[in-house]
């Protein structure tokens, strides 16, 4: 076996991927030591190292922010809207790329239509709507927004999906007497879990990151999300100028969706060409 040796052009793109990967690393690495300085050390000299870790910044930064009650409210609103939203996503995909009914590549075709057209357009029907049935500063109502708010992009996943699948476990089940729903149920679910895990990461982080429904519909400070509560202890931290303890708060603030990333990056990659193979 040779040696295998590398092309101008293969160097030349490790060198850009490399840059790349250092241009997110250090920013994150730089945000954690800040959080470890004191505010003196932080207006001294933006680049040193800390002398001293001090830790008591992320307990700080924990009452200051009152994570207690933002993460309730963060995992209410993104729990729920994840585990409806994604049985709704499935659902919907199952209808539209199993089932034979009239119409159905109308609705299709329209819901593709809707891929092209800018959201931001629908901020202000979005709104008055919301504030019409009396769901706007309500985590629940934000939940129903988000749920019932199907993503084209996470529906043409799972539907790529769903067409992969064998069309003769289904019919065998008809010819035995099972219903459409009964299908679905023992069929069409357990052998599309791969696609559902991913679909349901994807939402979590989306659902974890959303910061302009949640700045748009949440009012009152004790229903503020952890998107939210950041936007807020940011333009605090420009008149305290307590740096240090926001960046202790960003940290705490990237640990859950961290961990989700960690536990589920392999669902994560494959969720790239998910659908895209059909067996």
């Amino acid at each position: 076996m040779g040696i295998k040796t590398m092309t101008i052009a293969n160097i030349f793109w490790r060198i850009i991927l490399v840059i790349w990967s250092l241009s997110i690393v250090l920013p994150l690495f730089w945000i954690f030591y800040e959080s470890l300085k004191t505010n003196q050390e932080f207006f001294q000299d933006i680049w040193s190292f800390p002398e001293k870790l001090n830790w008591q910044n992320y307990s700080h930064a924990w009452v200051a922010m009152k994570f207690n009650q933002v993460i309730l409210n963060t995992l209410y609103y993104v729990g729920t809207s994840l585990v409806v939203g994604t049985f709704l996503t499935v659902l919907s995909a199952y209808a539209l790329t199993r089932v034979e009914f009239k119409g159905r590549k109308f609705i299709w075709s329209t819901i593709l239509i809707s891929l092209f057209l800018p959201g931001i357009n629908a901020l202000v029907p979005q709104y008055i709507l919301m504030r019409s049935l009396h769901l706007t500063d309500s985590l629940t109502g934000l939940i129903i927004l988000d749920t019932l708010g199907e993503s084209v992009f996470f529906l043409m996943l799972m539907g790529g999906f769903m067409q992969s699948l064998p069309k003769e476990l289904e019919e065998g089940a008809f010819m035995d007497g099972a219903s459409l729903f009964q299908v679905f149920r023992k069929i069409i679910f357990p052998l599309s879990i791969p696609g559902v895990v991913t679909i349901a990461i994807f939402k979590f982080i989306g659902l974890y990151n959303n910061f302009l429904a949640p700045f748009i519909y949440l009012g009152s400070e004790e229903k503020y999300t952890i998107g939210v509560s950041m936007y807020f202890a940011n333009q605090r931290m420009q008149y305290s100028s307590d740096w240090v303890t926001l960046f202790a708060g960003v940290i705490i603030a990237m640990i859950p969706p961290t961990i989700i990333f960690i536990l589920f990056q392999r669902k994560v990659m494959e969720g790239a060409t998910l659908g895209s193979v059909k067996g």
